[in-house]
This record gives C-alpha cells, sequence and structure tokens, in this order.
C-alpha cells in the first residue's frame, strides 16, 4: 500500500509542482489529490481481494451493528434495575396526601427552614396515571392545584 501510493505521488510530482492539461490550462497538482485518492479507494488490492472503501464500509457496518446490540442490552439492563425498585403510585380519589413545596413560591420565610411539604390535602380527581388534583386551602387558593405524583407524599 505504502508503495503504491509512494508511487502515485512520485508520478504526480515528476510532472513539477504545476502542469499543462490535455487543453492546455494549468494546473497545480495538489488539485488531482482528491482523485488520486479516490482512484486508490475503489481500485482492487491484492491483500483483500476487494477496495478498501468496501473494507471501510463493512467495518463502519458491523461497528454499529455493535452500537445498536449494545445500546439495547444497557437499555433493557436499565429496564430491569428501574422496574426492580419502582413502585407505581396508587392514590384514589379521597385520600389525604402531602404536597411539596418545591414549586411554592408564597410561602413565607428561608428557603431552608421552611417545610419540605405541605397539606394534608384531598385527592379530588385523578387526572391521569400520575397526575392528581387536590382541593387546595384558603391560603393555597392561588396555586394550581395539579400535581404530578412525584410532588406528593400519602
Amino acid at each position: 500500500m505504502i508503495q503504491t501510493m509512494e508511487d502515485i505521488l512520485m508520478r504526480f510530482c515528476a510532472y513539477g509542482m504545476e502542469y499543462k492539461d490535455h487543453e492546455g490550462y494549468t494546473n497545480d497538482w495538489v488539485t488531482l489529490l482528491p482523485a488520486v485518492q479516490l482512484a486508490y479507494n475503489t481500485s482492487q488490492h491484492s491483500t483483500t481481494g476487494k477496495p478498501p472503501s468496501l473494507d471501510f464500509h463493512d467495518m463502519w457496518k458491523k461497528a454499529c451493528d455493535t452500537a445498536a446490540k449494545c445500546i439495547a442490552e444497557e437499555k433493557e439492563y436499565n429496564k430491569q434495575r428501574w422496574d426492580k425498585s419502582h413502585m407505581e403510585p396508587d392514590f384514589k380519589e379521597g385520600d389525604q396526601v402531602l404536597v411539596s413545596t418545591l414549586s411554592f413560591n408564597n410561602i413565607k420565610g428561608p428557603k431552608k427552614m421552611r417545610d419540605s411539604f405541605v397539606g394534608p390535602f384531598t385527592i379530588i380527581n385523578l387526572i391521569a396515571k400520575n397526575t392528581v388534583k387536590v382541593k387546595l386551602t384558603e391560603e393555597f387558593s392561588r396555586k394550581h392545584p395539579v400535581f404530578q405524583v412525584s410532588l406528593i407524599e400519602p
């Protein structure tokens, strides 16, 4: 491979730094290097019996397949870990719950000193699998009454 490239580049350099093509235009030999690269990469090689571009294509396809397989295995592993430790919330209408104060801005006092949860509040409606609507007290009447289950505690 190195000898072949050396031979090709020597022939290019034999023309000098510039050459005239068959139509009389003066060109720099460096502009022809992409054509040399294409010719080399698409020619059949004695070692592999096929062009290097096909070798690269096969290698790239194998790498993509391996990456896809690893991603699928990791996804399955993460799903199993999640399913082992995660329990779906089982709230019902009428349950008493505490609501996290993370999104509450109207609670007085320093953030470090305030309670993490307020309530208890009654669940009025289960809006979705992970969303509930609670009946807030007058103190929190300006707050939107719909919360994700990650923000409430039984």
